[in-house]
């Protein structure tokens, strides 16, 4: 073990004690399903049943409870899209402390009115996470309240890491243990527990980090040996798009972590969907990218595994599109559009191949206007349900059998 590194086991031991009156020690559920699926057991760790919904009060509350007096008296002000925010706020509430929050003006309603239930003063400012961390630091040295980093401090990474303690603990013979990353604290806070453990014990455990793919500042800063911050970010996994890792986490995910990969927004959607119907649970999309990895072969464990589902703060709305986008990705829901020529009963003839082939409509639009649309022809369009994509592609040979020419639309 790297003894000059930022934050050691019994810094995470430290922090473990401190929380215990917070934070639950959330559950470990066996997936079968998804067992099945990559060859080995597979065990989720639920830190989306976690209080405030995610893993961010761990480290929110160990950073916390070690404020003196005197800065306890002066408040926090942190700055989060929704999950950290509200670790804030239930550690500030649980310790006595005002705590401001800084949000970016589109952080989903549900985790901006649940940080403000919480007792918490809610602020908007920003439209990326970035942003409202330096306002947030702007409002820190203005005031003189205590600035509490989401993921960039010594405390906060041990916090995050008793995460690792609990999965040690619970699936003892785990080989793999896969973790979401934006920033890095969790992944860091868990490589340390997880890492220096198993030295102890003599054995040899992997630990793998997971970012969505247009936001992951990871592999190039790794690749650099330094901190390479993106120009641009885009995913529905807001809990971890974050444009530049923290010094703290880097210098310890460089040194233990085996390995950080990427996956895409369609793979995010089909975890969500996987989680949904086989599992059970609610997560978020920063939750799901260590399913997402397993499901997309990006990681291909040995032994057992264990995959920290780190949160379940979701937007109603993002979930229908992310539903959405799922069922599409995985062929389930198809938007098709059909050239024919206009005259009775060509609609009908569509119609009755796709319900002799088991498939179901749910929108048809139809028009004769447009640029690409000649006289004489009709544009028909069709929402379809079916049961993924070898029973789609069976429909469309039915109907090109028929002299249609089906043409998929983007999702």
């Amino acid at each position: 073990m790297n003894t000059s590194l930022p934050v050691t086991l019994s810094d995470v031991e430290r922090a473990e004690e401190r929380i215990r009156s917070i934070a639950m020690r959330t559950p470990v559920e066996q997936s079968r399903a998804l067992g099945r699926m990559v060859g080995q057991d597979v065990f989720l760790k639920c830190e989306n049943l976690q209080r405030a919904g995610s893993f961010k009060v761990r480290g929110a509350y160990a950073r916390m409870s070690e404020l003196t007096d005197d800065e306890r008296a002066r408040g926090v002000v942190a700055a989060s899209a929704g999950n950290h925010a509200q670790g804030v706020a239930v550690a500030a509430k649980g310790l006595g402390i005002d705590a401001t929050i800084y949000m970016p003006k589109g952080a989903a309603i549900p985790k901006v009115e649940a940080t403000r239930g919480h007792g918490a003063t809610v602020v908007l400012e920003g439209e990326t996470v970035d942003e409202a961390l330096l306002a947030a630091k702007r409002h820190a040295e203005e005031t003189g309240a205590v600035f509490v980093h989401p993921f960039d401090h010594p405390l906060v990474v041990a916090g995050q890491g008793t995460v690792g303690l609990e999965v040690l603990e619970q699936v003892p013979d785990v080989e793999t243990v896969i973790c979401g990353v934006g920033g890095g604290g969790l992944l860091a806070g868990v490589a340390v527990a997880i890492k220096e453990k198993a030295r102890e014990l003599g054995r040899e455990i992997r630990v793998i980090g997971v970012q969505a793919e247009n936001a992951a500042a990871y592999p190039p800063s790794l690749a650099a040996d330094a901190l390479v911050p993106l120009e641009r970010i885009s995913t529905m996994a807001d809990g971890i798009a974050v444009g530049r890792p923290g010094q703290v986490p880097f210098a310890v995910i460089r040194e233990l972590v085996d390995d950080v990969v990427t996956v895409s927004e369609d793979a995010l959607a089909r975890a969500l969907i996987f989680l949904l119907e086989r599992t059970k649970m609610v997560v978020e999309p920063a939750g799901a990218v260590g399913v997402a990895a397993l499901m997309e072969g990006v990681v291909r464990p040995r032994g057992p595994v264990a995959v920290v589902l780190s949160g379940g703060n979701i937007d109603p709305l993002l979930m229908l599109k992310v539903i959405q986008r799922g069922l599409f990705a995985s062929g389930r829901f198809i938007t098709v559009r059909i050239m024919l020529d206009d005259r009775p009963g060509s609609l009908k003839s569509i119609s009755r191949i796709i319900a002799d082939h088991d498939a179901n409509v749910t929108r048809v639009d139809h028009t004769r206007i447009g640029g690409s649309i000649s006289m004489g022809r009709v544009a028909i369009t069709i929402d379809m349900e079916t049961k993924g994509h070898e029973h789609t592609e069976e429909v469309f040979e039915a109907l090109r059998l028929e002299g249609f020419e089906p043409i998929v639309q983007p999702g």
